[in-house]
């Protein structure tokens, strides 16, 4: 089972998926999980995926894993993050974005 507060996932920027995909696949070998035509998911060392919304974040996402989301939130904010995106339901689970004093956009993520 994942950890309170460790890396568990990275989110990429994804731009036009069939020539990330490619690129990745050429290069290192790379395989591919395709969930809808913006979000192609990889496990390679670490498990992330490149999201190709146009909305999406722009700089890569660290995600941390959390078993208990909310009462992580509570920490986040205690400890004086700014909570960018409450809690929100994803295919997989929910998650929340926060921004750390130093201005780095994170998520934390929970499977329930």
């Amino acid at each position: 089972m994942p950890e309170d507060g460790k890396l568990n996932y990275i989110e990429l920027p994804g731009g036009p998926l069939d020539e990330v995909k490619a690129f990745y696949g050429d290069a290192f070998g790379w395989t591919f999980q395709d969930y809808g035509p913006e979000y192609a998911a990889f496990n390679e060392g670490l498990d992330g995926g490149f999201d190709a919304q146009s909305d999406a974040v722009r700089t890569p996402l660290p995600v941390l894993y959390a078993n208990d989301l909310e009462a992580m939130l509570e920490k986040v904010e205690a400890a004086g993050g700014e909570i960018v995106k409450p809690i929100f339901a994803f295919p997989g689970g929910r998650r929340f974005h926060f921004r750390d004093p130093a201005g780095n956009e994170l998520a934390v993520w929970s499977g329930t």
